[in-house]
């Protein structure tokens, strides 16, 4: 990559337009499902659904990392903070996502639990080596993207000898959640209510490689293109999912080039599977529960299992009732489809984990979206 602006370049973007919509024929519907928030974000942000043809429908999925976590998990992580004399520490959006009775983290935080926002577990590891006394667990979350810096600080605590650090792990795997999207009746259905291709999560790829998603291509029959996040990134992805449609064939392609490759971080993943192994199973928000799809940390490693240490016991909880997130995580429904969305849920008073982390799709059309629909019932 030269500079950020080529992959913004409005001529190029125009020449991909009208490609896409010679691709796109009528009267077929394509339904392209974007599966990492990272990819919501820059279609609302820079507008790339108004260059799209009207049968070109893009569906929201499952691949925000803190709105896949279930409220049970989040309820574990209250708990722990204030039974135990210890800090948490956690990243940002994590602390705002409701949990049951529409507690939070924050909330927590306020009534005297040690609750901390770090950027990175370096952040967690750094104080619990400044602080011997005390213990420090790290609730980590997030998908393959994520998963190598939690591996390398519990490698790094066991190399320190640190007794007072422990990870509450909650990392999720992509494959499995995209396998549960597309295994499912609605998924598979022909015409509007199917999906018709991926667009692949770029971040998370450029840890596993390309190859993972080739079984899921094969297996559904559908094609997945890994795509960047840059506007002429997805509207490229877009169009190499509408040529391996019409020409029915479902491979898996690299659109993002210039930073992944088929086999991956090779030394990420070496990393993941010393501290890492499969869970059977891992109750996602709005999946439910999907086998082999998240890690816990290895019987090896378990003085620094904070699940372990402290017992904690997973307990499925309800989100909701008015809130639609589950929903639109499957790709079932659309954040404006949701009766309390930019009503009762928002942003600054969230009901549901869409509206609060960045990669959410309602925080991404409340951000963008409505101001789109908007201008076009004026009009």
């Amino acid at each position: 990559m030269k500079y950020m602006d080529e992959y913004r370049d409005a001529a190029l973007a125009r020449v991909l337009a009208r490609k896409i919509a010679q691709e796109a024929q009528a009267p077929r519907r394509y339904r392209l499902m974007e599966f990492c928030g990272g990819h919501t974000h820059a279609m609302s942000r820079y507008g790339i659904e108004d260059l799209l043809p009207p049968n070109v429908d893009m569906i929201h999925g499952p691949g925000c990392p803190v709105c896949v976590l279930p409220v049970g998990r989040i309820d574990n992580a209250i708990e722990l903070a204030a039974q135990q004399p210890l800090t948490l520490c956690t990243y940002a959006d994590t602390l705002r996502v409701p949990a049951s009775g529409r507690a939070s983290l924050m909330q927590a935080k306020a009534r005297g639990a040690d609750i901390r926002m770090v950027y990175s577990v370096a952040d967690a590891l750094r104080l619990a080596q400044e602080h011997p006394a005390r213990e420090t667990v790290f609730f980590a979350i997030g998908f393959e993207t994520t998963a190598p810096s939690t591996a390398l600080a519990i490698r790094s605590a066991e190399r320190l000898q640190l007794a007072n650090f422990s990870v509450f792990c909650n990392h999720v795997l992509t494959p499995p959640a995209m396998s549960a999207i597309l295994g499912t009746p609605q998924a598979r259905a022909p015409g509007t209510g199917g999906i018709d291709g991926v667009v692949g999560p770029g971040h998370v790829s450029c840890v596993i490689g390309s190859r993972p998603y080739e079984a899921v291509a094969e297996k559904y029959r559908r094609p997945v293109v890994i795509a960047g996040f840059e506007p002429l990134d997805v509207m490229q992805t877009v169009l190499m999912l509408l040529r391996q449609i019409n020409e029915k064939r479902h491979r898996v392609e690299n659109q993002y080039t210039r930073a992944l490759t088929r086999g991956g971080n090779l030394r990420a993943q070496e990393l993941m599977a010393q501290v890492f192994e499969l869970r059977d199973s891992f109750d996602w928000r709005g999946l439910g529960e999907i086998e082999h799809s998240a890690y816990r940390i290895k019987p090896e490693f378990g003085r620094y299992d904070a699940e372990r240490r402290y017992g904690i016991a997973y307990r499925a909880a309800p989100d909701s009732k008015a809130c639609e997130c589950g929903a639109i995580l499957r790709g079932a429904k659309e954040p404006r489809q949701c009766r309390v969305f930019g009503k009762a849920c928002t942003p600054e008073s969230p009901l549901g984990a869409c509206m609060v982390s960045s990669e959410g799709a309602c925080a991404a059309h409340y951000s963008y979206g409505r101001f789109r629909e908007a201008q076009g019932a004026a009009i």
